[in-house]
């Protein structure tokens, strides 16, 4: 979770242990599928539809997990639904997979809103995932691909009514009569999200690691837990892994103040040395709250770790010891307190005019302008997206580019100006773009192959000259496609390169097309992008949305555009260190 860090370099298990990106929790952060973010709730607001909820996060843990694999533990994954008046679940949210463990607890929250005036039932599924698709991001995983391991219900109220906020529940089989086999349990606690900005920024590492391995050094990781009111610890963030090392050094961390509550709040650090099989071994533990991590640092002395010892309830005192090489307090701010400081999202739109999307003249062409109204695919991703990006770009004028057709002249371009005009490539507003759209498909022929490069270059020229006279711009582009990319190297060339910018990229499939290499494009498996000269992008840009999906009910428009776009902005934002623009001024004045 550093700011400036996306993904890690372990992979397989390592992944499932630290390292691999973990949702944020904060509340300015939410920007998975999994609940409101500060874009869709900016959004609803600015309609005169303020939603009534308080924001809820729910921390899962289970235990005496059935065990499915023959060499190994089973490898947990949790999913959770909210079931509708009409008995359909909507998936809400996925935790991380544990590899090996039959009673895990996992990092990853799950967010809800939670409404007084409804009752909301909620339906949790455990699964184990099989080890070939430990590679795969968790939200990509197909659960009928997995081995079921348990089924439990309950209604959102009984958790938050519970004392401690904690629910236990047996979970059990879903399918014909339940049975009395043991499924184990699965616990739910819930939290409200603390909407604090604050943020500490902390540097660990250890020295006189004791070696646990036989044949090589420890591979020691951080996990670090909150103690709750009940006694019990939360785990809130978990390190990377370092191989063969006994004095590491793990890159910063950051820990909201949502995760860590206060600065007297105790926290549970302990160092595991990493093992496939699951059974981690622990090579130490240390309780201290944020503030003391504090004292460690201005003092610049060492913690000393401790072995709980099973003889006589002595903990056993070791040489290794706990550092903090940085420790800096920050203000996080929120998506919202960007975008209504004065920043803007100035959308830009690029469409696909290749061969592959069928003769427009033709009821079967992706192109195809229906005389009763209904609209193409083009035009729906064009409507639905625009009307929501709009919002955000205070003029409504919006670079509009064609790619992939053979215009006027009779050469094929691969960033021509949708309107047709040399001079001026900006239409006014949604009805602008959708104009300029069908007056070019009468004038502009469909030719090929599908290359986004030029598109992808000439937004991020924009987005480059904008830093030189206003940095509150951020630019959105969204492409428009049905094919598959004739340049994939050339596009991934050009997204690393603009990874420095103030830009984010989204782009919609449209049709039935196999769009395996957006999925690369979107890098949603924690791994960025790396260009021909094996330099890596600074940060994820690409946002990728079948539009397949979105129209059979699996996710809605709001959610699927704003997945990853308020992540992206604040990203780089908070690398360059730009602030609220009421902050500036603030700054300023001071």
């Amino acid at each position: 979770m550093g700011l400036c860090l996306s993904g890690s370099d372990v992979r397989g298990g390592k992944q499932a242990v630290g390292g691999a990106q973990l949702r944020p929790t904060t509340a300015a952060d939410q920007n998975n599928v999994s609940g409101q973010n500060d874009a869709v709730d900016f959004f609803f607001k600015s309609r005169g539809l303020q939603a009534l909820f308080t924001q809820i996060e729910l921390s899962l843990s289970a235990s005496k997990l059935r065990d499915l694999d023959i060499a190994s533990k089973s490898d947990p994954m949790a999913v959770v639904y909210a079931k509708k008046r009409d008995g359909r679940l909507e998936e809400i949210g996925r935790t991380e997979v544990i590899m090996n463990n039959l009673n895990p607890a996992w990092i990853g929250k799950i967010s809800i809103a939670f409404q007084f005036e409804i009752v909301q039932p909620l339906v949790f599924r455990v699964y184990d995932v099989d080890t070939k698709y430990h590679n795969i991001p968790v939200k990509m995983l197909k659960l009928e691909d997995q081995d079921f391991l348990g089924e439990a219900s309950c209604v959102l109220s009984e958790i938050v009514t519970k004392q401690n906020r904690t629910l236990t529940l047996k979970l059990h089989n879903n399918y014909g009569p339940r049975v009395s086999r043991n499924f184990g349990t699965l616990s739910v606690h819930a939290e409200e999200t603390v909407a604090s900005k604050s943020a500490v920024e902390i540097a660990f590492r250890c020295s006189h690691l004791q070696n646990v391995d036989l044949f090589s050094k420890s591979d020691p990781f951080l996990r670090i837990s909150r103690i709750v009111e009940s006694g019990n610890s939360v785990p809130i963030y978990k390190t990377e892994v370092i191989n063969n090392n006994l004095h590491p050094i793990w890159r910063p961390i950051t820990l909201s103040m949502q995760q860590f509550v206060s600065k007297e709040n105790p926290l549970i650090i302990e160092c595991f040395d990493f093992n496939t099989s699951g059974n981690h071994v622990l090579m130490g533990k240390i309780q201290k709250s944020v503030g003391d991590l504090e004292k460690l640092y201005q003092g610049r002395t060492g913690a000393t770790f401790m072995l709980p010892s099973t003889q006589c309830g002595h903990d056993k005192v070791l040489k290794s010891q706990l550092f903090v090489e940085k420790f800096v307090e920050k203000e996080q701010y929120s998506f919202l307190d960007y975008i209504s400081s004065g920043f803007e999202l100035n959308f830009m739109v690029a469409v696909d005019f290749t061969a592959s999307n069928g003769n427009p003249r033709n009821p079967n062409s992706l192109h195809y302008i229906d005389p009763s109204g209904r609209l193409n695919s083009y035009q729906q991703a064009i409507m639905e997206i625009g009307e929501v990006i709009q919002f955000y770009d205070s003029d409504r004028r919006f670079p509009a580019w064609g790619f992939g057709g053979k215009t006027f002249d009779g050469t094929v371009s691969h960033c021509f100006n949708l309107n047709g005009r040399a001079g001026g490539f900006e239409v006014d507003g949604v009805e602008g773009i959708m104009a300029a759209y069908a007056s070019a498909l009468n004038n502009v022929s469909l030719a090929g192959p599908t290359l986004f490069g030029q598109v992808i270059n000439t937004a991020a020229r924009i987005a480059g000259q904008s830093l030189s006279f206003d940095r509150s711009k951020y630019f959105v582009l969204l492409i428009i496609t049905d094919g598959v990319l004739t340049d994939l190297q050339e596009t991934k060339d050009a997204l690393v390169r603009a990874s420095d910018l103030p830009l984010s990229i989204l782009i919609v499939g449209v049709g039935g097309a196999d769009f395996t290499q957006m999925e690369i494009l979107d890098a949603d498996n924690g791994r960025r992008l790396e260009s021909s000269t094996d330099r890596v992008a600074t940060r994820d840009i690409v946002q990728f949305v079948p539009m397949r999906e979105v129209h059979s009910g699996q996710i809605s428009v709001v959610q699927a555009l704003l997945e990853e776009l308020p992540g992206q902005f604040l990203t780089y934002m908070r690398c360059r260190d730009i602030k609220p623009l009421n902050v500036q001024m603030a700054q300023t004045c001071a």
